[in-house]
């Protein structure tokens, strides 16, 4: 044996698990070996003896370069196996001794009794590696998935972590014991960042990982790629001892900025405090180092390539974030709270409290510059997390940014909020949609223990708030609030994890409130043991000013010096903003030139004949696409229309709005549930292939240089897609951007982005949007779900030219409200009581001199019937919508030529002064009729009412607008369909009278 050692290379794969387990059985009991190698041993220095894994080489080396005459008796050969076998080890070892044992010419010498206890020594060894590999490999998932647990996340140490005994982690579970601590293993795991080492290091290197500052929960993300980058980023450093050399910490001018960072959140809102006593601010207070993440998390990212980047937060630190992050002067907030308002108060708007309010900024970082807006917010919580993702879509596709890598959106939540939403499930589940995706926003979840006065018990059954975003497969962090250096190392990794894999990350920060829900709440009247550490407890800022005391960084009055400095900044803020006066942010950049007063009727016709060539164009099919049959039918049926300039459909008349949009330049975004086809087969903007996957868009084959149409199926969500096309639609407003209802009434679950942004938004945050909504709507006999698109809820939000509420009736009607959302020099969103059996209606056509140059939007339609003497005629009909046809379809039937039927197309804004005209014309009337086929509570009526009454006032009649229609009810509908006809045929009855 000693022969062969001596012959063979250090290098040799036998003699280096060989000297290294002999050395092992040496440090466990030196007389177990023989004395030429005590002696061998006793010659390494002590300091060498320290990491065993790393001085086997030099062992080996000196060992062969001294050639010593050593040797090993079968007593000692056959120890060394039993306590490989007792160790544990791996499949490269065990083929180090088998290579050893079968080549050895000492080991085939041995005699036969000795070969047996040999054997029987090795047999036992084998069948013990398989085991306690087994066993290394179980420890180490098992770390990766519950470690978490272990990490101290509660700065208040009210929630204390839980035992390695209590999640089965103590090595006695994986079946080590003390005994075996110093020996050594190797690490055959794919993901782990060395080889070998002893089980103590190996332990100890997992606490560092998983379970000291930063507690990760990945073991249900699926990819094998991200999984083993995440456990690079927290395992690759972990032996080496409690340094930071890893981060980019090691710089003591940089700790010293991080300190001065959280000196100055705090100081700010300590200075707004006392300056302020009992002004709401919701401070950030005790979680201070969100503000530090979101800072680092743009820094990184500019670093990255990005250069724009969308924040969206709710009032939780708002104020802090508009000072440090955003850059806005400290003294434009303070003569906020000095005015107690944050706009002009000749803008004629209502504006908002000024922790909703958005802004915007250029950062700078030596060369690279990026555009920050923090998106104005309402104080429904998790609204804006698809307004956020809409807006970052929007400006990624302005700049065609296909990779997703250049335009960033950074989401920072509420515990309480982030649990219990139900949009921040909806709007992460869009979030890898491809209609949806922004290559990965940011979350950081602030969580402060408490939503307004319950506990975290109260809201989540889980012990993170943050459960829902294993919904789609991504990474969650979570720290302590009050270990800066983890919340940062954190952010790094959300921050290289979005840009190298695309995907959403989370991190949650633990923190907690100085003070209740605002500065007025009394927080101890349900949290008096919480807030009984609170008071006592040192900020943030002066917990890690201590430890940079400890390292030496700091000395004790740096801190106290940094504080007064500020101060004295503050002070002189506050004193400029008693002079200062409001800078408005809107109209800017791409919005330059658009205004916010309408400047009357827009031309919106085109000439037919270009009309007609888009038409036809958009009949054809590629040669050798296979559509399908009824498909080709349609198509042709409608070329031959265009040809014979015959009366065009509503499918028709839309997809010509379409195309003469697109033929300029404009883009246009559609999405909605099931809106590439139609929810009624109308639209067939994407053609399918019959026999693969192939697909056709005639809307982007009209000609070279056009706009792009992109047209998409939504998940089944109304909240949240509708949100993200709000988003959308903020950005450029040379962009049609449409969400289409399947049924109008689904416009339910979307309640809360049309009241508290489509309807609000310009008169709370002067920020306007064109958005579209198509809402199908009409009383056909399928029951109260799919009647009602709900009008009269738009009317009661519709106040100073706010949006466009319309019921329209005819092609030419909704082709001009589709093109004047574009040629118009203002923006406001459109709601368009869309038709569903009006579709195929064979009176529902429109002449192409209807859509030619020079025409328009018409806001009232008056009788189509000019053979009707106006003098004649005793009753007048005023209706939207659908039941203008029923009511023409009975008026002709009984022949009756003195009711004349008035259309509003244009419910709001109200054509008070087209009315007034029509009127004076049929001023010997008897009668004037406003007729709906809603109930009388719904509908039209209540909102409509006084405005006609006005009208007829104006125009000299001494008369009063009469209801007819159905009852009042509290379902939209009935749902049998005998007593709907019978309803529908008594308000016809009583409408059209002989």
């Amino acid at each position: 044996m000693n022969k062969n050692l001596k012959q063979n290379s250090f290098l040799f794969g036998s003699n280096a698990v060989f000297i290294e387990e002999l050395y092992q059985l040496y440090l466990t009991n030196k007389n177990a070996v023989d004395e030429s190698w005590q002696n061998y041993f006793q010659t390494i220095k002590d300091s060498d003896h320290t990491q065993v894994s790393r001085s086997t080489a030099r062992i080996i080396t000196e060992f062969n370069q001294s050639k010593q005459d050593i040797s090993l008796d079968n007593t000692s050969l056959l120890k060394l196996a039993q306590l490989k076998g007792s160790a544990g080890d791996t499949e490269p070892q065990v083929a180090a001794y088998l290579s050893m044992r079968e080549d050895s010419a000492t080991y085939q010498a041995r005699t036969s009794p000795a070969k047996v206890e040999f054997r029987k020594g090795f047999k036992e060894y084998e069948s013990s590696v398989t085991v306690n590999k087994l066993r290394v490999k179980a420890m180490i998932a098992a770390y990766r998935e519950y470690s978490h647990y272990l990490v101290p996340l509660d700065p208040l140490r009210l929630q204390l972590p839980k035992t390695k005994e209590e999640l089965g982690l103590n090595k006695e579970n994986f079946g080590f014991t003390n005994d075996q601590l110093s020996s050594i293993i190797e690490i055959d795991n794919e993901f782990f960042a060395v080889e070998s080492c002893t089980l103590q290091e190996l332990i100890n290197s997992l606490d560092q990982a998983y379970a000291k500052n930063i507690a990760i929960e990945f073991n249900h993300v699926k990819n094998k790629e991200e999984k083993s980058w995440l456990c690079k980023q927290l395992e690759n450093n972990s032996l080496e001892s409690n340094n930071l050399k890893s981060n980019n910490f090691t710089i003591s001018q940089h700790k010293k900025k991080i300190l001065q960072d959280l000196v100055e959140v705090e100081g700010f809102e300590q200075y707004l405090h006392v300056k302020f006593p009992g002004a709401k601010r919701f401070s950030v207070e005790g979680g201070e180092a969100a503000v530090i993440a979101i800072d680092q998390a743009i820094d990184l990212s500019m670093q990255q390539g990005v250069g724009d980047v969308v924040l969206g937060m709710s009032h939780r630190g708002r104020i802090s974030t508009l000072a440090k992050i955003m850059s806005k002067p400290y003294h434009a907030i303070m003569a906020g709270f000095i005015t107690g308002s944050f706009c002009s108060n000749d803008l004629d708007i209502a504006g908002d409290v000024k922790y909703h309010m958005g802004y915007s900024s250029e950062r700078v970082r030596g060369e690279m510059k990026a555009y920050l807006s923090l998106a104005s917010n309402p104080s429904h919580l998790e609204a804006i997390n698809p307004v956020v993702a809409g807006k970052v879509r929007g400006k990624q596709d302005e700049i065609n940014d296909l990779q997703r890598k250049k335009v960033l959106g950074i989401l920072v939540h509420g515990d309480s909020a982030f649990c219990g939403q139900g949009v921040v499930a909806e709007s992460l589940a869009m979030a890898e949609l491809t209609a949806y995706t922004v290559g990965g926003i940011i979350h950081l979840v602030i969580n402060n223990q408490l939503g307004f006065t319950a506990n975290n018990s109260e809201t989540t059954v889980s012990r993170y708030s943050t459960e829902f975003a294993k919904i789609i497969d991504i990474p969650i962090l979570h720290v302590n609030g009050d270990d800066i250096e983890a919340v940062l190392k954190a952010t790094n990794i959300a921050v290289n994890y979005r840009h190298k894999f695309a995907k959403d990350i989370v991190v949650e920060i633990v923190c907690y409130r100085k003070y209740g829900h605002n500065e007025g709440d009394e927080p101890m009247y349900t949290q008096g043991p919480m807030y009984n550490v609170i008071k006592n407890k040192p900020s943030p800022a002066t917990v890690y000013a201590d430890s940079l005391l400890l390292e030496g960084v700091i000395d004790e009055n740096y801190l106290a010096t940094l504080k007064s400095q500020f101060k004295l900044k503050l002070d002189k803020e506050y004193e400029e903003a008693k002079n200062y006066r409001p800078k408005l942010q809107c109209l800017e950049k791409l919005w330059v030139g658009y205004k916010r007063e309408d400047n009357g009727p827009v031309i919106t016709g085109v000439n037919k004949n270009v009309l007609k060539e888009f038409g036809i164009k958009l009949c054809e099919v590629p040669e050798g696409f296979p559509v399908h049959p009824k498909l080709t039918k349609l198509f042709a049926a409608r070329k031959n229309t265009l040809i014979q300039d015959q009366p065009i459909d509503w499918a028709t008349a839309e997809q010509l709005a379409f195309a003469s949009l697109l033929s300029v330049g404009n883009n246009i975004r559609f999405t909605g549930q099931d809106s590439v086809r139609g929810t009624f087969s109308h639209r067939h903007a994407i053609l399918h292939s019959q026999i693969d996957r192939a697909t056709y868009t005639p809307l982007n084959n009209i000609s070279s240089g056009q706009g792009h149409f992109d047209i998409a199926n939504s998940n089944l969500s109304e909240y949240a897609v509708l949100g993200f096309e709000f988003g959308y639609s903020l950005i450029n407003p040379r962009n049609l951007v449409i969400w289409e209802a399947q049924f109008g009434d689904f416009a339910n679950g979307a309640q809360i982005i049309f009241d508290q942004f489509i309807s609000s938004c310009e008169d709370k945050w002067l920020r306007m949007s064109g958005i579209v909504v198509l809402l199908p709507h009409g009383y056909e006999g399928q029951g109260s779900e799919h009647s009602s698109a709900r009008l009269e809820r738009f009317l009661q939000l519709a106040a100073k030219n706010n949006i466009k509420v319309t019921y329209p009736t005819t092609p030419a009607s909704f082709f001009h409200l589709l093109r004047r959302q574009i040629c118009s020099t203002t923006r406001r969103p459109l709601i368009v009581m869309s038709p569903k059996s009006l579709l195929r209606h064979k009176m529902v056509v429109s002449d192409l001199a209807e859509l030619d140059e020079n025409t328009s939007f018409l806001p009232i339609l008056d009788e189509i019937n000019h053979k009707l003497n106006p003098l004649e005629i005793k009753r007048v009909i005023f209706c939207t919508g659908k039941v203008y046809y029923d009511l023409l379809e009975a008026r002709n039937n009984k022949n009756i030529r003195n009711i004349v039927i008035i259309r509003v197309e244009q419910l709001y804004p109200f054509a008070q002064d087209m009315v007034i005209k029509i009127l004076t014309k049929y001023n010997k009337a008897k009668e004037f009729i406003w007729c709906q086929e809603e109930p009388n509570n719904m509908g039209a009526w209540s909102f409509i009412r006084e405005l006609l009454d006005n009208c007829l006032k104006e125009a000299l009649i001494n008369d009063r607008i009469r209801y007819i229609g159905r009852e009042s009810s509290a379902a939209p509908s009935t749902n049998i369909p005998d007593i709907h006809s019978k309803q529908q045929q008594q308000l016809l009855e009583e409408a059209i009278v002989k």
